[in-house]
């Protein structure tokens, strides 16, 4: 894609964001535009993003499990950015309004001690940096109409980022196991999935060292402080005002997102 085409389909995603009007998938009007052109119209977004002031926070790995490439229709994980105006408090409402067609997904999120910079990074590298662990409900999002995607409008549309919900009891990865924690996911009382971290690429360690390696090339780096989302331990499943959502990680504890009214 030329450069005056990256920066047209960025304008229109953030113009999606400012009018909550989703808009046609970019790849019907660029149908030859590859993964590569997609990031360059996420970064594009980016740096708008942190021009009128946002931080970016960390990184999210999307469609990591096979329950979620299946669902999207994809066959490779991707990332997007996490910038400050993203997080939302724990039991605090959550307006509606701030998303177009939001669906939620159970996650476990890490928290950085250390920088990460690919590539070359390991399991130990990756393992070495993490400060500790908590439960995570991200809010995906499309501003694709009816989330009719394809992985370069996923991609370009900062990977459906939406929101993120942190749960606050935070575990050291020597205490547990990520491979085997266990999620119950319920949305209004209603058990809704179950699924498991193994379900994250083999583990969701392996997300983190992925998104380091694939980044680091970029000039990325992920740094102290940073929460990365390895990607989701279920499916996705929609959200409506009033809806409250609550994931049980067993022995890392639990997080619960509200949605207003």
């Amino acid at each position: 894609m030329e450069p005056s085409a990256i920066s047209d389909a960025a304008a229109r995603l953030l113009l999606a964001y400012e009018k909550g009007e989703p808009i046609a998938p970019i790849i019907q009007a660029h149908p030859d535009a590859t993964v590569a052109d997609a990031y360059r119209i996420q970064q594009e977004q980016v740096r708008v993003w942190t021009e009128r002031g946002e931080e970016i926070k960390g990184h999210k790995v999307g469609l990591a499990s096979a329950a979620m490439q299946q669902q999207m229709g994809v066959d490779q994980p991707d990332y997007g950015h996490l910038l400050t105006g993203m997080f939302h408090l724990e039991h605090q409402p959550i307006r509606a309004d701030t998303f177009l067609q939001p669906r939620i997904e159970p996650e476990i999120a890490f928290v950085l001690a250390r920088k990460l910079s690919g590539p070359g990074v390991t399991v130990a590298d990756a393992i070495r940096a993490v400060d500790f662990v908590v439960p995570a409900l991200e809010v995906v999002d499309s501003r694709i109409t009816d989330w009719n995607i394809s992985i370069v409008d996923t991609i370009a549309d900062n990977a459906s980022s939406g929101g993120v919900v942190l749960g606050s009891k935070p575990t050291a990865l020597s205490s547990v196991d990520l491979r085997l924690v266990g999620c119950t996911l319920q949305i209004g009382g209603d058990l809704v999935a179950t699924g498991a971290g193994g379900a994250v690429l083999g583990s969701p360690l392996n997300a983190l060292v992925w998104l380091a390696n694939t980044i680091g090339p970029l000039g990325i780096d992920l740094e102290p402080g940073h929460v990365v989302l390895p990607g989701s331990m279920t499916r996705a499943f929609p959200v409506r005002p009033g809806d409250t959502v609550f994931a049980n990680m067993g022995e890392l504890g639990g997080v619960t997102a509200v949605f207003a009214s």
